[in-house]
């Protein structure tokens, strides 16, 4: 496979790119470092069959002459401020519905037909059903990152019925693990080190959330797109599991043996968009042969030993 990653250098797209390195895949790496890392493409920069472009979604003459000569894309590289995305709203737009458009248009005038879609469960609003199944109908939508990822989806759906794409969809839970770098687990390890007694806690803190370990994510997309035939292709990712907010403090507390005096800001939501339940059925997933290896706990476990490990997660970027 020659393969093509946007966002090949973030948090979940380098993990990819170094375990198609690993499989004898040819890479190439493509990435505007908003939010990427220079750090966590150092070893894939050692790899002959590696690439990397640094380079905008939304530079059209660069993306299509970069994404040539490849024959699957894994399309990652996304704004997945959900927090702040009423204080940027155009954001959303170009960086993930525009430049999701940019890449479909790219692939078709390169001859390019595979592609792999990194959605969000986010896109189900606040469902009724739960775990929610991928065949729920949505509700209204709560968050401009959740609109504009759905509006992606139905791009990629389009190609597929127009111009003859596979397309592979994927609506992730909160991602966890090494090279994790948004989200709260690193914002209240952020505000630990900086404060050991204290911890400000968005919402009432009674959030239920699932949430899937980031090489585990890696290894369902590469299963489900080596698993299923042509066409259009739509699973939920996560485990079955959930845990409460309150129990992501405590166990990074009690990681760091702190006891820090906690605050609320009150409310079953931290922010608008912050939908209170996230619980996704992955059975569909799971009937290809897939299965998470690690449970939220040991997932969570890892993130904080890696980021104890490496300042740069907690601000540098290099």
């Amino acid at each position: 496979m020659r393969a093509f990653v946007t966002g090949g250098a973030g948090f979940i797209g380098s993990t990819l790119v170094d375990r198609l390195l690993a499989e004898g895949h040819e890479v190439t790496a493509y990435d505007n470092f908003s939010t990427g890392r220079r750090v966590f493409v150092a070893s894939a920069l050692r790899n002959r069959t590696y690439r990397l472009v640094e380079g905008d979604l939304l530079d059209e003459g660069k993306l299509r002459s970069s994404i040539r000569g490849h024959d699957f894309v894994f399309h990652l590289a996304a704004n997945a401020d959900v927090r702040e995305g009423l204080k940027h709203p155009r954001k959303d737009l170009e960086q993930n519905t525009i430049a999701t458009h940019n890449v479909l248009e790219a692939m078709r005038l390169a001859g390019i037909a595979r592609v792999a879609f990194s959605s969000t469960g986010s896109v189900y609003g606040e469902p009724a059903v739960f775990p929610t199944p991928e065949t729920c109908p949505f509700p209204t939508q709560t968050s401009l990152y959740g609109a504009s990822k759905l509006a992606g989806e139905g791009l990629l759906s389009a190609y597929v019925a127009g111009n003859g794409f596979s397309a592979w969809i994927f609506r992730f839970v909160s991602i966890l693990g090494e090279r994790y770098t948004h989200g709260h687990v690193v914002d209240f390890y952020r505000q630990l080190r900086k404060d050991p007694k204290r911890l400000r806690i968005l919402g009432n803190g009674l959030q239920r959330k699932s949430y899937l370990y980031v090489q585990d994510c890696v290894a369902a997309v590469l299963h489900a797109v080596g698993h299923t035939g042509p066409g259009l292709h739509i699973f939920n990712l996560g485990t079955d599991e959930t845990v409460t907010v309150n129990e992501s403090v405590s166990a990074i507390t009690r990681s760091l043996g702190l006891k820090p005096e906690l605050s609320y800001t009150g409310g079953e939501r931290g922010w608008v968009g912050d939908s209170p339940f996230i619980l996704l059925d992955t059975q569909k997933i799971r009937a290809t042969g897939w299965s998470p290896k690690l449970t939220i706990a040991q997932a969570l476990e890892r993130t904080i030993g890696w980021l104890a490990q490496n300042d740069e997660a907690l601000g540098g970027r290099d």
